[in-house]
């Protein structure tokens, strides 16, 4: 492949990458989750959604990265999905037992620790 080719093509994809930038973007942080709601353009400027759930973990050595789940959802799918939301969501709010507040919030990981009986006495022999 020449060089004029190999620039040609790099412009394309920088171009075309260009056309994938996020246009507009909402982050909603939930608990130990964020979503992201991301609207995009296609090469032919049709606009597209992306939604992204993001969750921090930890692999065995302790270190961070986020576990990410994307959905993408083009225009002629908007008012199905809309919809379908809509009566998900009314099935959830119609069908939900009253809770006390305290009940929905996520309970605290249970800790346990071995502890030895310690007699402070015996740190000063």
């Amino acid at each position: 492949m020449s060089l004029d080719n190999k620039q040609k093509r790099e412009s394309r994809d920088i171009e075309s990458s260009r056309f994938r930038e996020e246009i507009h973007s909402i982050p909603v942080r939930a608990g130990k989750r964020t979503y992201f709601f991301d609207v995009k353009a296609t090469r032919k400027n049709e606009l597209y959604l992306t939604i992204t759930e993001s969750k921090k973990r930890f692999d065995n050595n302790g270190n961070a990265y986020f576990d990410k789940h994307k959905i993408f959802l083009y225009k002629e799918d908007f008012e199905k999905f809309r919809d379908g939301l809509s009566d998900v969501l009314q099935f959830i709010d119609d069908n939900q037992p009253i809770t006390s507040e305290l009940d929905e919030m996520d309970e605290p990981e249970a800790v346990t620790a071995e502890y030895s009986n310690i007699d402070f006495d015996d740190l000063s022999k």
